[in-house]
């Protein structure tokens, strides 16, 4: 129960950083050639299946990242289309890299399974 707690609380906190963080961008003109679209996709545990909460999941080369819900699930909003590495990372589990991921407006969603490093 603390450990729910403590990750809600954690989650919250960082929200309100981000949307404080992503306000002051709204703000600026943006260009019509820029093209922007949606990354979202789901994290979970490799063996059991499980959603796996607070899971920090980054664009590489960049300062994005973002942590999953309580369902797992992440997005990233407003990211030029391209491509972008992905890694997830989450203490007692190893890193996962997705490497060349076309952020297009076709692009699913991503699944990302990650392995305890037991």
């Amino acid at each position: 129960m603390k450990k729910q707690i403590i990750a809600l609380a954690f989650i919250l906190l960082t929200g309100i950083a981000f949307a404080d963080k992503d306000s002051s961008k709204s703000n600026g003109a943006k260009s019509p050639a820029s093209q922007t679209v949606s990354i979202t996709g789901k994290v979970i545990d490799f063996k059991t299946g499980e959603a796996l909460t607070g899971v920090e999941v980054k664009l590489e080369g960049t300062d994005t990242k973002t942590y999953t819900d309580f369902d797992g699930k992440f997005s990233f909003n407003n990211v030029k289309s391209g491509k972008y590495n992905i890694i997830a990372s989450y203490i007692s589990y190893d890193k996962s890299l997705i490497e060349n991921f076309k952020a297009a407006p076709e692009s699913d969603k991503i699944s990302i399974k990650l392995q305890s490093s037991k």
